[in-house]
């Protein structure tokens, strides 16, 4: 390590340098219990999709203070949360971290951005929405992240917004 020019050193003291690592024979593999073996991210009912630098997306929910509508009894934590998992489901469809259109999208598909949303879509996301900013309730707010298809995702902010007003079923996949 490198010492300051005014720290005493004797002249004939041995400086250590820079030294290699030992060399392994064999190539590197993951054994410890947190690395990813061959097969790569784990795949299945409740895992979600995970992508890259998603916390982003909670920044970027703040440029849309003041253009959410929300109805009566409907919570801001509440709609954050499960907007928030239905963005990051989007962004890590195509491999990237968030941006404003994956919020753009999520809003627009539980009609958070219309002013005059369907009574039914509305009485719809209400009660799917319930309490699922509470860590305690995971599956819920899976269920509104799996209930916006792959299809709907890959469509523009735009064309969300003028499918959820000609007909906002056709954009989800609800159960019952």
């Amino acid at each position: 390590m490198s010492a300051p020019h005014y720290v005493p050193m004797s002249p004939t003291a041995l400086v250590r340098t820079y030294e290699s690592p030992p060399r392994r024979d064999r190539s590197w593999v993951a054994t410890r219990p947190g690395d990813l073996g061959g097969d790569g991210q784990p795949e299945g009912d409740r895992l979600g999709v995970p992508g890259p630098d998603q916390g982003y997306a909670y920044r970027l929910v703040r440029l849309f203070a003041g253009k959410v509508f929300t109805a009566e009894g409907e919570h801001d934590d509440d709609v954050v949360a499960g907007v928030l998992a239905v963005a990051m489901k989007r962004c890590a469809i195509f491999g990237r971290a968030p941006v404003v259109h994956d919020l753009s999208v999520a809003f627009a598909v539980w009609g958070f951005l219309d002013d005059q949303p369907d009574a039914e879509l509305v009485r719809t996301r209400a009660a799917m929405f319930e309490e699922v900013s509470n860590p305690h309730h995971y599956p819920e707010l899976r269920r509104i992240a799996d209930a916006v298809p792959e299809s709907t995702l890959r469509l523009t902010p735009a064309e969300v917004q003028r499918r959820n007003k000609a007909d906002w079923r056709s954009l989800l996949t609800l159960e019952g």
